[in-house]
Order: C-alpha cells, then structure tokens, then sequence
C-alpha cells in the first residue's frame, strides 16, 4: 500500500437496526411490567440482544478498511462535466460498504453516495460525475466508507484513500473549434462582425491579377508593363504585434449577473472577462502577435508577450486561478507598473467594471499609457440594469427605482465619454457581449492598421 494512502477509523455507532431493537426491548420490559409477559422475558430478551451485540461488534472490529484508489483527471474546465473512478478492494472478508468521496464542496455531482458489497479479492470499481463550478487548485481529501457489521446492527465510519490534487482551468475546449477556421471566420461565429476591406493591409503579401474591385493604389505599373496586363499588390494584416490583456481583478468583477431562475448565472464577471480574453488571445496568437497578460487590483499577474500557440498554454497555466478581491482597483498604479513592464508599443485591452467615480483614475492612466500604446477599455454591464429599464413601471417603488438606473446608466455613459475624448475606444457590453466585442475591436485595429 502507498504511503500516501490514508486509513483513519472512527468509533462504532448503533445502526438504525440496533435501534429498533433496542426499542422492541423496552417494550417487552413494558408489557412485563403490566403483566402481559413473564417478568424473565425482558430479562432473557435483553441479555440476547446484548450477546449478539456485542459479536456483531466484535465481528465489525475484526474487518478491515478496504484499499481506495481513485481515478481523476489532474485537469478539468470549468463546468464541464467529467466522470471519477474509485476502486475499493477489501481484505479477506466479505463487507457491506457505503462509499461517499471528499470531493470539493459545491461541486455538482450525481451518483453518490451508493452502497457496495465487496467481496474478498476482488477489485469493485464505482463511478460518478461532478461538474465543477469554479477555477483554481482543489483537493480530493479521501473517500469515506461507512462498513456495515455482518448483521446489521453497527456501522463504523472511515478515512481511506490518498488525498489528491487537481486544477480546474477555464474552459478553453469551445475554442479548439477555431483551429480550423479563419480569424474572420471566428469572429463571424462569435458574432462579431468586421468589414474586411479586400487585399488591403500594412504588410506586403504577394503580388496577383488584377481584380474588380481593387484600388488603383494596389496596381503596381512596373509589373504591369513586364506582364501586359493589370497587377495588383496585395497586402496582409502586419503581423509580430504585441497585445497585452489588462484584467482586472478587484471588487468590481465580483459581480454576477441574474439567471433565468433568478438565482443569480453560474458565472462571474471575471470568469466571463478571464474566457473573453483567453478567447482574443487565441486569435491573436493566429494572426501572428504576441499576447501577454496583465492582472490587476486584487490578484496581481504579469506573463509577458510571448508568441505562437504555445503561449496559450502558458498563460492558461498563469490565470487558471486568478480570482477578484474585494478590493478597490488603483488604476494609476497598475498604468505606472505595467509602463515599466511593457516597453514596446502595442495594443492594451483593459477589461474592468467602470464607474463614474472611477474617470479621474482611469484618465490618468489611460493618458500615461497612451504615450506609447493604443488602449482599449471594455467596460462591463450588469444585465440587470438593461432589466430594470425594460420593465414595466406601476407603482413607486419601480418609478423609484427606474429612475436610479437611468440616473447611474447616465453618469456612467458621461464617464465612457470621457475617455472617448481622449481617443480611447470604449467598449460598453454586458459580459454576454463581451467575447464578440473583444473580437471585433482586435481585427478592427489589425485591417485599419493603427497600431
């Protein structure tokens, strides 16, 4: 047996059969008493039970906590449902055995506990599925088994198996999808939707015939003249840019929006943002940029620029379990650190919850990291307050109530106006926009060639 495996038993407790006779027991005393039965029964009936008893527990004692080894992905995506094995395999007595596993609390899972009888030199196997509902590392403390005494009347409780880790990363599998695709093409599956302006770029890709359509700026008349005919040049989006994604981590991405239940969506904003920009990543790593990774206000991150498909790995490995802080976001101090970090100019896409008592920060930054970089700032939305204007109003309290949305729907439109007039592009989206949003910006930039 590993020396990683643990056994840890607990004291014997009645079972509920146990119970039940010791409940028939008083009775018997009761209708001696009365006279129903002779006084000796209760006597006799007593010491019988106590002598079987006391051999089912001694029987009990004498069996032994069965080997527990467990199968479990060491990784898994968030929310998406996988299966775990336990192998059970007992000494040389046959047992009853109920198996519960120390999986993480919250998690969903269906099929356990469930009952067992394992028999002597035989390996019994179980399986069940959880889904996890956050990122981050995790442990598998062990597998309670409660054993069952061979006539029922005790059960002892146990600790067996190893305790073991697994890290839950997002779920980066609706993304292999766009391995075979274009970045337009992904984008169009995203929802996002961006003129292409054809042959047009600020990199040099081949020259071609000319087609309807192209500029008279593309024809290129030296090899026009060579060839007798029309030749066009054709340019491609430039390629080894830098994008770097500014996350932030502080209170405001604690937020979540209401589900169809009213319960509130099984994800928060960051997870939402954390996904959104994995996503833009990925295409960007396609195009042939460099993405790195920048987070801020609880948690603090920093994975620089790194380029081809293997960077995805390794800032999925960096942001795995990256999670917002009840913290306020000082958006000064991230902007003066993340300059001395990033010195070559690139793309900046900040993914935060603004608020109009946020503007002066966030100017401030914006105007500090502007001197070298195009910034972009996606500002999330609660979908409640979209909700709440949408509703119909009938009394004072919804007027009230309207109102204050609208009120702070407009305060934070001024703060997003703000920044428009500094020449940052500002994404106002709810975290069910922002995937498409993100999309759609990068490739803007890319075909406009602003960077």
């Amino acid at each position: 047996m590993s020396p990683a495996h643990v056994h840890r038993r607990f004291l014997p407790r009645p079972a509920p059969a146990l119970v039940a006779c010791a409940v028939a027991w008083c009775l018997v005393g009761a209708a001696a008493s009365l006279g129903w039965l002779p006084a000796s029964a209760w006597a006799i009936a007593g010491a019988g039970l106590a002598i079987l008893a006391f051999v089912d527990l001694a029987l009990l004692w004498r069996i032994g906590v069965p080997d527990v080894s467990r199968s479990v992905p060491e990784a898994m995506a968030l929310g998406v449902e996988r299966e775990v094995q336990l192998h059970l395999e007992p000494g040389a007595q046959r047992v009853r055995v109920d198996v519960h596993d120390l999986h993480p609390g919250g998690w969903e899972v269906s099929g356990l506990p469930r009952r067992l009888a394992l028999q002597p030199g035989l390996v019994s196997s179980v399986g069940y599925r959880l889904r996890p509902n956050a990122r981050g590392a995790f442990a598998f403390d062990g597998v309670h088994l409660v054993l069952h005494s061979p006539l029922r009347l005790w059960r002892r409780l146990c600790l067996a198996g190893a305790s073991r880790r697994v890290r839950v990363f997002p779920d980066f599998a609706p993304l292999a999808k766009f391995a075979l695709v274009s970045a337009e093409q992904a984008s169009r599956m995203m929802g996002a939707h961006v003129r292409r302006r054809r042959g047009e770029g600020t990199d040099f890709h081949q020259m071609r015939e000319y087609r309807v359509g192209d500029s008279l700026r593309q024809i290129d008349w030296k090899a026009t003249s060579r060839a007798r005919k029309l030749i066009s040049r054709e340019y491609q989006d430039e390629k080894n840019q830098q994008l770097v994604v500014v996350l932030d981590t502080g209170r405001r991405m604690l937020a979540r929006d209401p589900g169809t239940s009213g319960k509130g969506d099984a994800l928060a904003h960051f997870d939402h943002a954390l996904d959104a920009s994995l996503l833009v990543a990925y295409l960007a790593l396609r195009q042939g940029d460099a993405v790195g990774l920048f987070a801020t206000g609880g948690e603090r991150r920093w994975v620089p620029p790194q380029r081809g498909m293997a960077a995805i790995d390794t800032l999925l490995r960096a942001s795995y379990d990256l999670q917002p802080q009840p913290v306020a976001t000082d958006y000064l101090a991230a902007a003066t650190e993340l300059s001395l970090r990033q010195r070559r100019r690139g793309l900046l896409m900040l993914v935060t919850n603004l608020r109009d008592e946020d503007i002066e920060d966030v100017l401030a930054a914006v105007r500090m990291l502007q001197k070298r970089h195009l910034v972009v700032v996606a500002s999330l939305r609660e979908r409640a307050l979209d909700e709440v204007l949408e509703q119909d109003v009938h009394d004072i309290s919804a007027a009230v109530r309207a109102g204050a949305t609208a009120r702070y729907l407009a305060q934070r439109a001024a703060a997003h106006d703000a920044l428009r007039r500094h020449r940052v592009t500002v994404l106002d989206v709810t975290a069910a926009q922002l995937p498409a949003a993100l999309v759609e910006r990068y490739l803007a930039i890319k075909r406009e060639g602003l960077l």
